[in-house]
């Protein structure tokens, strides 16, 4: 491709793009059936809201942002949950050690064994 036309394409090309805003840590949460079959993932998904407002994670530099993931092909061991960009997953991630995950962490910086 030419320059020139190069330019031009990247002129005519949207400004708007989405964009993602600023987070510190990405906590990715299994909510498959196969992952827990009673719907602990999604009601612990529900959860992180509220929790991470009252560990201050809602906002500012330590910020997290939590999505839902559809399988992460580690069935039965649920919730399984997997911070990024950390690359640190977590199994059996509920009660007690959805918590410390959060506390530990999320906040801490420190990785729950």
């Amino acid at each position: 491709m030419s320059e020139e036309l190069l330019a031009q394409v990247q002129a005519a090309a949207p400004d708007n793009k989405p964009k993602i805003g600023a987070y510190r840590r990405h906590l990715l949460v299994c909510t498959g059936t196969r992952c827990t079959q009673d719907g602990e993932s999604q009601a612990i998904f529900d959860s992180l809201g509220d929790k991470f407002k009252a560990a201050g994670l809602h906002e500012g530099e330590m910020r997290v942002k939590r999505s839902r993931v559809s399988c992460f092909a580690a069935c039965k061991g649920g919730p399984v949950m997997c911070v990024q960009p950390d690359g640190v997953w977590y199994y059996q991630a509920s009660g007690a050690n959805l918590d410390r995950i959060i506390n530990e962490h999320l906040v801490g910086g420190r990785v729950v064994e």
